[in-house]
């Protein structure tokens, strides 16, 4: 009863820090991104093309510019609209264009690089009117500005210091990740920007000093994701051996990878109103998988087999006593050729050889191949989440394909870590409170359904 009253009390904490919603109070509580195509019209004319998510903006944006009745207008706006990001006008930013532009254009610059230093930042100007854009299902705000550094740039291409100061964290997690993209004529490349830590990048930076960058981006993707958390949880507390968590865990890896490049290439476009219900139905089928499993016995579908062939062989055994010419029954006889051989040889082909020719090589069984298998299927939903969570839904250059693989190289990285981690107290756990992961994975996989109800609701 202890160890029950202790595993609910795990799990109620687990589901109230899931389910709970933010404080009101508490703006940018969560990780945003921030997209930037930038481009070089005419040598030192820099074009950026700034999508900035749209609730921030009329919130974190308002607040820093004192603006509450931009705020309260995009409310309105939102509920007007029925939640349905593709009814949003620009309306309500060009009503408030002075607070929208009063906010962006000083924390967005663009600078000639010196010799020595960064020169002053070039003088920003909105060229495009107001746009609202759609990524993962979610409004943004669409801003062309252009840079104009045409009296500090020679006849040499000249190198930029980009730049941000958008949206500073306020609360544990919330952190704005910029995402610039650009082309010009001292080089192109992908860089990402943090708010907070990693503010500027110049066009010349070097390809280690980058991709280290999303190496860190890849990382906090996964840990500031509670969708993908769950699931490695209801992975790794369903394991029974290291080695079964890290190759299902690479095995997602694998697939996510996949169509995550995939949609990079403009090769796949799942709409958000899919996806987002399948992930969470993922994390709930994992952890029954593994419910069911335990409910099995320890031996899952090998146990059940061999229940099965020694239940088999029993009732061949005694079919062939009774059709033998001149066998006798003799349950208590002694061993050899007589009926008692008979039943022991075929018990043991029975618990022996049927497993053995069943299970793959290498101690993975039938049913863990199976799981696996699912693992990769739900992988490749997840490959389109992490795609959304970029804000990737066109087609990006070839030149972002090697920070691709280096951001899911650092989810990889950190899931083993998360492994290494969390599989021994797993363990541990099950050794002190034997009950206590059938309640996490019930608590999981209920988190999973909730949110599978709620998102299938929100896309109806």
């Amino acid at each position: 009863m202890r160890a029950l009253l202790c595993a609910v009390a795990a799990v109620g904490s687990l589901a109230s820090a899931v389910l709970a919603p933010a404080d009101p109070a508490a703006a940018h509580s969560y990780a945003a991104t921030v997209f930037a195509d930038v481009t070089e019209p005419e040598p030192g004319l820099v074009r950026t093309v700034l999508e900035i998510e749209y609730v921030l903006l009329a919130t974190d944006g308002a607040r820093a510019m004192d603006d509450a009745g931009f705020e309260a207008d995009a409310y309105a706006d939102v509920q007007a609209s029925g939640r349905d990001p593709r009814k949003l006008t620009t309306e309500v930013l060009e009503r408030h264009s002075d607070t929208v532009l009063g906010y962006v254009l000083p924390r967005y610059s663009v600078a000639v690089e010196g010799d020595d230093s960064a020169g002053a930042a070039c003088p920003n100007t909105l060229v495009e009117p107001f746009a609202i854009t759609i990524r993962d299902g979610v409004p943004h705000a669409r801003l062309v500005i252009d840079a104009d550094c045409r009296s500090e740039v020679g006849a040499a291409a000249a190198v930029y210091r980009i730049g941000t100061e958008l949206f500073p964290g306020t609360a544990p997690g919330g952190r704005t990740t910029t995402i610039v993209s650009y082309d010009l004529g001292s080089g192109a490349g992908v860089a990402n920007l943090d708010t907070d830590t990693s503010p500027t990048m110049t066009t010349t930076q070097d390809w280690g000093s980058r991709m280290g960058e999303f190496l860190i981006l890849g990382a906090e993707h996964l840990l500031f994701g509670p969708d993908h958390l769950l699931f490695l949880l209801a992975l790794i507390v369903g394991a029974r051996r290291l080695r079964d968590i890290v190759v299902v865990a690479t095995a997602f890896t694998v697939a996510h990878s996949m169509t995550f490049i995939a949609a990079a290439l403009g090769l796949v476009s799942v709409p958000p109103a899919f996806v987002e219900p399948v992930i969470a139905f993922s994390i709930a089928a994992v952890a029954l998988w593994s419910v069911w499993a335990s409910r099995r016995g320890r031996g899952g579908l090998d146990g059940l087999l061999r229940r099965r062939g020694n239940a088999a062989s029993t009732g061949e055994v005694a079919a062939a006593a009774g059709a033998r010419p001149g066998a006798t029954p003799n349950p208590g006889g002694a061993s050899g050729s007589g009926p008692r051989g008979g039943l022991a040889l075929r018990e043991r082909t029975a618990v022996t050889v049927l497993p053995t020719v069943l299970a793959p090589p290498r101690g993975f069984s039938r049913e863990d191949w199976v799981r696996v298998a699912v693992v990769f299927v739900f992988g490749l939903v997840h490959g389109v989440g992490f795609a959304g969570a970029l804000g990737i839904d066109e087609p990006f250059s070839w030149g972002l394909l090697g920070a691709l693989l280096v951001f899911n190289v650092g989810i990889e990285l950190t899931q083993l870590v998360l492994i290494a981690v969390t599989f021994p107290l797993i363990v541990l756990l099950r050794r002190r409170l034997p009950g206590s992961p059938l309640w996490i994975e019930l608590g999981v996989a209920a988190v999973g359904l909730f949110w599978f109800v709620e998102r299938l609701l929100a896309g109806a």
